[in-house]
């Protein structure tokens, strides 16, 4: 079972940057998919982006498109979620998740909640106007 701990959260002002961390530990991390989600209040959990361990292929969601760049260090098995342009819709509860490729063979890794199996306990961040 992976554990995942999410660091970086915080408050900004619209059309600022944040960059977040998540350090996954599992030992299939380079055959694994690593996901970035958040969650608004009142609202069902959207998928930002993802990651697979071992290219670092990388995808996106529409609504971060352009605004957001995952990365990862394989060697520390962290992935980070680099935003810019804040906009107050931005704010939510973000979170790391992951799954053994092998379970869904799709390419690229899936912005789909169901998918992933671990997550973390998120980070909070607010974007305000």
């Amino acid at each position: 079972q992976a554990q995942l701990v999410e660091s970086g959260g915080g408050s900004v002002q619209a059309g600022g940057s944040l960059r977040l961390s998540c350090v996954v530990s599992v030992d299939t991390y380079e055959t694994n998919c690593m996901g970035w989600f958040r969650q608004a209040p009142g609202k069902e959990r959207e998928g930002v982006a993802s990651l697979y361990g071992g290219s670092g292929s990388t995808f996106y969601g529409d609504s971060v498109k352009g605004r957001a760049t995952i990365s990862q260090d394989r060697a520390k098995k962290m992935v980070y979620l680099e935003m810019n342009s804040l906009k107050p819709e931005d704010t939510g509860t973000y979170y790391c998740a992951t799954f053994p490729r092998a379970y869904l063979r799709t390419s690229p890794c899936p912005t789909t909640e169901y998918a992933y199996i671990s997550w973390g306990q998120g980070t909070q961040v607010t974007v305000s106007s």
